[in-house]
């Protein structure tokens, strides 16, 4: 089986709700349900990525929670049900979190990359009942590692371990640090399964797709951003502390769709040369923004993937970089209309 079989086009992340939230219990449940799932679908998506963490899912002692566990199985009927196929992406872990680097010990001890083994095997055991053609694993979200040989090493453990309990499972890969293209030359996977799909994370530039994103280095930075064009006049930064500056400077230059196809083209050609299909897990513009330049970035974006027939995932449904609105469930019309357009 080629994981030709497992044929994905364009998704949606269903993000901060087995992830990244502190919700439980009834609002956990409300949050997102089967209603969302059939709009996911009527509006134009064929699949979901589901991401889940560690702190929802097992318990500091590695116990399973029922609780988190029923809620992922709904989840995954409901997209069945509804013909939308699903990548179940573990997270975040409590040894590894792609944003904080004081959590990432799991490069470091042996117990927690045995323990995250153990998770996918927990999995499986729950999830091998799904078909092949609809349900794929995402064993770990956004490495981040000073050696890109130490996620070598877990990625290909782990894809060892999952192939002798399923051998025909599509197992979703990403390179290391955050998924960039730029780090695919490093990846190594296994020869001859064909059963992997290869994954990159694009948000370039962020001082536009994160423009006062509070969880980021240059959050301070009020000052405008330009898309396409040099994304920070540098008159613009006077006034600000030099942390804020140094951040910031770190990305003037011209961005544009040029620039953009640039970068994913080195994930291109490393999954040409492994002979792989290649998919964009998450890419998406905090709305910030002016709308007319979210829309000029989601055009080259979308440019870009469909001319290197990338499929692709939106991050994501209704939270932070959202394509509906939380509170009414509208569709925000201005991004969907070229995300969707045929």
């Amino acid at each position: 089986m080629y994981a030709e079989d497992f044929v994905i086009k364009r998704g949606v992340n269903v993000s901060h709700w087995l992830s990244q939230t502190e919700i439980r219990g009834k609002e956990r449940k409300r949050y997102v349900t089967e209603k969302d799932f059939i709009q996911i679908k009527d509006l134009g998506f064929d699949h979901v990525r589901l991401p889940i963490d560690e702190v929802q899912f097992w318990t500091e002692e590695g116990k399973q929670e029922k609780k988190a566990f029923r809620l992922l199985d709904k989840a995954i009927k409901w997209s069945i049900k509804h013909d939308l196929k699903v990548i179940v992406d573990l997270h975040v872990l409590r040894s590894h979190h792609f944003n904080v680097a004081e959590s990432r010990t799991l490069w470091k001890e042996e117990s927690a990359q045995k323990q995250f083994i153990g998770f996918w095997k927990d999995l499986s055991a729950k999830l091998n009942k799904y078909p092949n053609d609809m349900l794929a694993y995402e064993p770990m979200n956004e490495a981040v590692s000073d050696n890109p040989e130490d996620w070598n090493k877990l990625i290909n453990w782990a894809i060892a371990e999952i192939r002798k309990l399923e051998p025909e499972r599509t197992i979703i890969v990403g390179s290391n640090n955050w998924q960039q293209a730029w780090t695919f030359p490093d990846l190594k996977v296994p020869e001859n399964d064909k059963n992997i799909i290869l994954s990159f994370h694009i948000y370039t530039p962020m001082p536009l797709t994160h423009w006062k994103a509070s969880w980021t280095n240059f959050n301070r930075y009020q000052g405008p951003v330009q898309y396409p064009g040099m994304i920070v006049d540098t008159t613009d930064l006077a006034g600000n502390d030099q942390e804020t500056i140094d951040a910031v400077s770190n990305y003037i230059k011209v961005y544009n769709k040029q620039v953009l196809e640039e970068e994913i083209m080195v994930a291109v050609r490393r999954a040409k040369e492994l002979d792989l299909p290649l998919y964009c897990g998450e890419f998406g513009c905090f709305p910030t923004p002016p709308i007319e330049m979210q829309q000029a970035w989601y055009r080259d974006m979308i440019a870009v993937l469909n001319e290197n027939d990338i499929a692709w995932s939106h991050w994501n449904w209704k939270n932070d970089f959202p394509v509906i609105d939380a509170k009414t469930g509208k569709p925000i019309q201005d991004i969907l209309d070229i995300l969707l357009a045929e």
